[in-house]
């Protein structure tokens, strides 16, 4: 898997839509609105992170991202949830930690307008 991250670059993208939101569970959800939170500069930088340097725990994620340890918790929460991130659970002497680990490949996104 190849994730290149330019500044901005989902940002500058959905500029140009306007849609009504409705949320459930924490989760926006309307098409392109949601869209844009599943993949925010944020979870970009996340998803480029953790191919390049391969964490050992979120709270190491955390550190490399310097982001408090509740929004990236959040954010890899969303990202398992669809499928882009998987937990593996490890043992190191008596605490248990979280290793996110990429899910996939490749990701492909058209959109037809």
């Amino acid at each position: 898997m190849e994730i290149r991250l330019k500044r901005g670059a989902f940002t500058a993208f959905f500029r140009h839509f306007r849609v009504k939101e409705k949320r459930y569970g924490g989760i926006e959800l309307a098409g392109i609105t949601a869209l844009r939170q599943l993949l925010s500069n944020e979870k970009a930088r996340i998803l480029h992170v953790i191919q390049e340097k391969k964490p050992s725990s979120i709270y190491e994620l955390t550190k490399l991202l310097k982001r408090d340890f509740k929004s990236v918790r959040e954010d890899i929460e969303l990202l398992r949830h669809f499928g882009f991130v998987r937990l593996v659970a490890e043992k190191k002497g008596k605490r248990r930690r979280l290793k996110p680990v990429l899910n996939l490949d490749s990701l492909q996104l058209t959109i037809t307008i």
